[in-house]
């Protein structure tokens, strides 16, 4: 397996561009089996997932490349309506073909998906919502098998605004003859992603970024050419890299009306960030300062997905920073490591209290999640000495070439190929 070594302590200068959002191209990618033509889907990050999509796709019977991070799918000869176990295990995202392969072909055989340990990821909401809709379910030898002669419009109301359960109805509706209506939706501007696919295929999707979404059914779809939201995760991934080197980055091509919440943090934290059209500059403060409390909730509140690196940058303010992980039970995977490298933090549950340190120090330590992988990484560029980080293939699933993009700004990492 791979490691990425960090030599700490280097202020990030400089300015780069983020690439297309893992969170919005994997049920993109999916959405291209509903048509049954050529689809061209632009700006599509070159991480694990989409290889991970791509080999779902061409098990499938799609025909499916990706270059120049432009991914071309050609699902006009799809036979398939099964994926594989080892398949689904690769990625807990993997469960959004269900609602997409079952409004192709009627029918669909899945097991339980798999992806990042951060908690129980029930798709008990996935799954009531399919059977309100006249979808069929079963369970056995691992599998899950749905099938449905015919689905019915009908409104579905969700208990939690879940981005899965959300994009699995969406893409499973899309033929419904009728009105389909979510209610209590996720807003998350993937799922904003996902609705201008679909109408640019030719569905009728209306109201997502809102709290009820409407999927008027269409008979058919057409081909499509299509170009990813930019990764507004890895967008502050970045913002914190530059927090706590002290350094002056640029981001661009991000959307800063989607990192809001992050944005705010960082201010309070004693940055200061200025906004453009489609960028962010990031200038230190003297001191780094702490949040006083981070509680992550569903969009537009606090993302779950950034809390990890945000706790990094806390570990080395001037002061006490409190998180609260409302969405993953288990998502502090990184505090043990973080803990090595002299960091300060006790958690109870879902609570973590994070004392600042005046620094960090260099230590070996291994990623256990994705975003916990990447504030590993912000941690060690502001440690005195050199980290080395194992479990790269973690950060591998959501970060497109994170040691050349973090090398260009003045960073000192580098991968070592095992």
């Amino acid at each position: 397996m791979d490691k990425l070594t960090v030599t700490g302590g280097r202020r990030l200068e400089g300015q780069l561009r983020v690439h297309g959002s893992k969170n919005a191209v994997l049920p993109v990618i999916a959405a291209t089996v509903l048509n049954g033509g050529k689809n061209v889907i632009r700006n599509c990050p070159n991480i694990k997932d989409v290889y991970s999509s791509i080999e779902i796709l061409r098990y499938l019977g799609c025909e499916a490349e990706l270059k120049d991070n432009v991914l071309t799918v050609d699902s006009t000869q799809m036979t398939g309506d099964t994926i594989a176990e080892e398949l689904m295990r690769k990625m807990r995202s993997s469960i959004i073909f269900m609602g997409a392969i079952l409004s192709r072909c009627g029918k669909a055989k899945i097991s339980m998906p798999g992806g990042c340990e951060i908690g129980l990821r029930p798709i008990d909401l996935h799954m009531r919502a399919l059977k309100q809709m006249g979808v069929k379910i079963s369970e056995s030898h691992g599998y899950i098998h749905c099938s449905a002669d015919k689905l019915s419009a009908e409104e579905i109301h969700l208990e939690f605004p879940s981005v899965g359960a959300t994009e699995n109805i969406m893409l499973a509706s899309v033929f419904v003859k009728g009105s389909t209506i979510i209610t209590n939706a996720a807003r998350e501007p993937e799922i904003v992603d996902l609705q201008d696919c679909l109408n640019a295929m030719g569905a009728r999707v209306s109201g997502a970024g809102g709290s009820v979404i409407r999927i008027d059914g269409v008979e058919k779809l057409h081909d499509v050419q299509y170009t990813v939201m930019p990764d507004r995760i890895v967008a502050g991934t970045y913002l914190v890299c530059a927090a706590i080197t002290k350094g002056s980055v640029i981001v661009d091509g991000v959307r800063p009306d989607h990192i809001e919440a992050m944005l705010s943090v960082l201010r309070e934290m004693g940055s200061s960030v200025y906004v453009s059209t489609n960028s962010v500059v990031c200038i230190p403060g003297k001191t780094i300062k702490p949040a006083d409390y981070i509680r992550t909730m569903p969009y537009p509140g606090f993302p779950t997905d950034i809390q990890a690196p945000f706790m990094a940058l806390a570990s080395v303010a001037q002061g006490t920073t409190i998180f609260a992980e409302n969405i993953f039970e288990s998502r502090y995977k990184h505090v043990q490591e973080l803990l090595r490298m002299g960091a300060d933090i006790k958690t109870d549950g879902r609570v973590a209290v994070v004392r600042g340190v005046n620094k960090l120090t260099g230590a070996n330590v291994a990623a256990g999640d994705l975003r916990g992988g990447a504030a590993l990484v912000a941690a060690a560029l502001a440690a005195e000495g050199v980290s080395e980080i194992g479990n790269v293939e973690y950060i591998d699933r959501g970060y497109e070439n994170i040691e050349k993009n973090l090398s260009l700004l003045g960073a000192k990492i580098k991968r070592v190929k095992s």
